[in-house]
């Protein structure tokens, strides 16, 4: 079942490669598939850490400066908040993995963190760090699907195993570019990863940026999936920083919030998923 919350609801290596050298034979490629078969085997029976979370941050060119900015802010600040190291030694291990990328077009992902355990200040200061460092940048078109599809294969690369996956999808548009984002989703469900969106509405929607209205609508009916999945939205600025705590929280703390949202499944959307495609198919004829 998937859920929805509204802001103000719950603040809550190396390997030799070639012949043999120095008298060191190559590695046997059946011995190599058998130990990475018993590695993976062993990662996926005893779980290290409580939550694998891929933060996928939107940075296309309808995301103002002012945006961009608070939001790496806010996710600086989240992870190093009271609230966040208390929900962190909630879980049975008292540490999450975390790797954040941004993204715009299908072809454009770049990981800004990647794979950190965060356990405690030091490691959540670490990391906050890193996100504030790295120059703020913008690029073309939306991809939500192009989002997904490169954030699965980033669990499988993941050194820890955690006892949830969870993709964290933030945005303030529809998807236009790619493949259509139902697909992706679905592929993801199909893998027992759990999508939670944060839906960015802080603008009036506006032709010339291609927003939509009902964002909200669009990301729970067509983004978000898998158990306990929520959205949270931003609908004020001033409340930015805030809901990317709230969101964290829930997902740190493996939460649902109160109000419950009937799943698509078995309806119509109330949004198109395919909306972006169509209105950038109408503006630009391809």
């Amino acid at each position: 079942m998937r859920w929805y919350v509204s802001i103000g609801v719950v603040l809550v290596a190396g390997m030799l490669a070639g012949g043999d050298v120095a008298g060191i034979a190559a590695p046997n490629p059946t011995n190599q598939a058998n130990a990475a078969a018993g590695q993976l085997a062993d990662k996926d029976a005893n779980p290290t850490v409580d939550l694998e979370l891929v933060l996928a941050v939107d940075v296309s060119y309808s995301m103002d400066m002012d945006e961009l900015a608070l939001q790496r802010e806010g996710y600086a600040q989240a992870i190093v908040s009271k609230e966040f190291l208390q929900a962190l030694k909630s879980g049975p291990n008292g540490r999450i993995a975390i790797t954040y990328f941004e993204w715009a077009a299908s072809t454009d992902q770049k990981i800004i963190i990647p794979w950190r355990v965060i356990d405690g200040p030091e490691t959540a200061d670490a990391v906050a760090n890193e996100i504030v460092k790295t120059p703020i940048r913008r690029a073309s078109r939306t991809s939500i699907s192009g989002a997904i599809n490169f954030a699965m294969p980033l669990f499988d690369e993941s050194p820890h195993r955690g006892l949830r996956r969870v993709i964290d999808i933030s945005g303030d548009g529809p998807n236009n570019n790619g493949a259509p984002v139902l697909i992706a989703r679905d592929a993801a469900l199909e893998k027992g990863i759990v999508i939670n969106g944060l839906p960015i509405m802080v603008k009036e929607p506006s032709y010339s940026t291609m927003d939509i209205d009902n964002l909200d609508f669009y990301y729970e009916d067509c983004v978000i999936g898998g158990p306990g999945s929520f959205v949270v939205t931003i609908k004020d600025r001033d409340k930015f920083k805030e809901a990317i705590r709230t969101k964290l929280l829930l997902e740190i703390a493996g939460r649902t919030p109160e109000r419950p949202v009937v799943p698509a499944a078995g309806r119509e959307p109330r949004v198109n998923c395919m909306i972006g495609e169509k209105i950038w198919q109408d503006r630009w004829g391809r």
